[in-house]
């Protein structure tokens, strides 16, 4: 990272001596300027919370671009990879760089798949929940629990624990997510198949049972494939900058990624999927499509506490990119399995033509996101609504991986360490009680 020849004066108005600040430029994107010696030449922070004008690091991983709606991993256009490559070579991009060749992808494939069982002793802890506990609750705890099972993966700054702990995240959290589902419906565990696919193999421990043989569905395999390669990675969001702060004190990598698990939990992130079919729930309850003008009109009320879910995004200004690839994927499966009368998604699609023609909704941008999609995908290939979010946090888990390994190698990391502007109450004396 070398700095920009062009400086960034910044003045003050109140007698303070003017300081230059070095500028740098990204290969795309807006270019950064340096404000680390600002406290220590001026004693002044900045100010931007939710961080929407900083940036926390430099990255060679995702780049997105919010006005022209592109997601590039590695360089890489977001369309090109969903559409030629399955989601263990996106796997192998984000984490080493490159797309793998003929021979990596069937080394990297093998690594995986051999790493797919978890330890006997993790279904002894899954009884510790109550049956219907949130999916989520759930993953935070079982994925922060592997490293109580895996000693030998857990030092952070150990490139080989690293990388053993990268591929047994990988690897083990679709057996993890299918268990908890499992647990929760009180169905038997299925053990992987390790000569499968990695999203056939989460399908057959997801739907799969002991008493018959399960029979794939190769659309909705290249659904659940689709739905991973577009929810890999996704620049600094909330989780991923949870993980890479966590990530920052030094824990091991069980308990940064089930950090980030537990910031994706959240429903203004990976939340928002669940979130979007409860709506379309709800406006199935108040009488379905001949109500969507109803809710429409509440949705545009200030005054109403009505929101739209599933349109829109913090940094997409025009529509997601990826929206348009799951949009396919969407009425893929809903031909393939015959439900384009079923109510719901019957609801989901005028939804969807409305948000796209009214000026209400395209003067504001407010696109259909991945979210909308995903959740209308999930559902129809038997996904059970609280799960969305853990199959959201199965796909990021190789993001997160690929940022934490990034940020420990970068020579200029340090310890996470937020400042703050305090308002609260200047230095007072402790009165005796009988004083106060």
């Amino acid at each position: 990272m070398t700095p920009s020849d062009v400086k960034a004066t910044l003045s003050f108005s109140d007698g303070s001596p003017s300081m230059d600040l070095p500028l740098y430029k990204g290969n795309i994107g807006p270019d950064v300027i340096d404000i680390r010696k600002l406290y220590g030449q001026t004693g002044k922070f900045t100010y931007d919370p939710g961080f929407l004008s900083t940036a926390s690091c430099n990255s060679t991983i995702t780049y997105i671009d919010g006005d022209k709606g592109e997601l590039l991993y590695r360089g890489y256009p977001i369309e090109q990879l969903a559409k030629n490559c399955d989601f263990l070579e996106t796997c192998h991009l984000l984490l080493y760089g490159d797309l793998p060749d003929a021979a990596q992808r069937v080394d990297f494939t093998a690594r995986v798949s051999n790493h797919t069982m978890v330890h006997e002793q993790m279904q002894f802890f899954l009884r510790g929940f109550r049956r219907d506990a949130h999916p989520m609750a759930i993953m935070t705890g079982l994925v922060g629990a592997l490293s109580a099972f895996y000693h030998d993966s857990t030092d952070i700054n150990n490139p080989e624990h690293r990388e053993i702990a990268a591929i047994r995240l990988i690897a083990k959290m679709p057996t993890l997510v299918a268990m908890a589902y499992k647990y929760t419906c009180g169905q038997p565990y299925m053990y992987p198949k390790n000569k499968l696919s990695y999203s056939a193999n989460f399908m057959q421990m997801m739907f799969a049972n002991p008493c018959e043989e399960y029979v794939q569905n190769d659309v909705l395999v290249r659904a659940m494939d689709r739905i991973f390669i577009l929810h890999a990675d996704h620049e600094q969001n909330a989780s991923t900058s949870t993980v890479r702060l966590c990530g920052s004190s030094g824990t091991n990598p069980f308990a940064a990624i089930a950090a980030g698990v537990a910031c994706l939990w959240g429903p203004a992130h990976g939340g928002a999927n669940e979130a979007c079919l409860n709506m379309l729930g709800d406006i199935q309850k108040m009488g379905g499509v001949e109500k969507i003008g109803e809710f429409i009109k509440q949705v545009k009320d200030k005054n109403s506490n009505v929101k739209l879910m599933g349109f829109g995004h913090r940094v997409y200004k025009n529509y997601d990119p990826r929206a348009t690839l799951m949009r396919e994927t969407c009425h893929e499966v809903l031909g393939a399995l015959g439900l384009h009368d079923d109510p719901l998604f019957k609801l989901a699609m005028a939804l969807e033509k409305i948000a796209l023609e009214d000026d209400y909704f395209v003067s504001r941008k407010l696109y259909p996101n991945v979210d909308f999609y995903s959740g209308i995908v999930q559902r129809a290939i038997g996904i059970p609504v609280p799960l969305f979010t853990a199959v959201f946090a199965l796909a990021r888990t190789v993001g997160w991986i690929a940022q934490l390994n990034e940020m420990i190698g970068d020579p200029e990391y340090k310890i996470g360490r937020p400042r703050q502007l305090y308002v609260g109450a200047a230095q007072r004396n402790v009165l005796p009680i009988a004083q106060r």
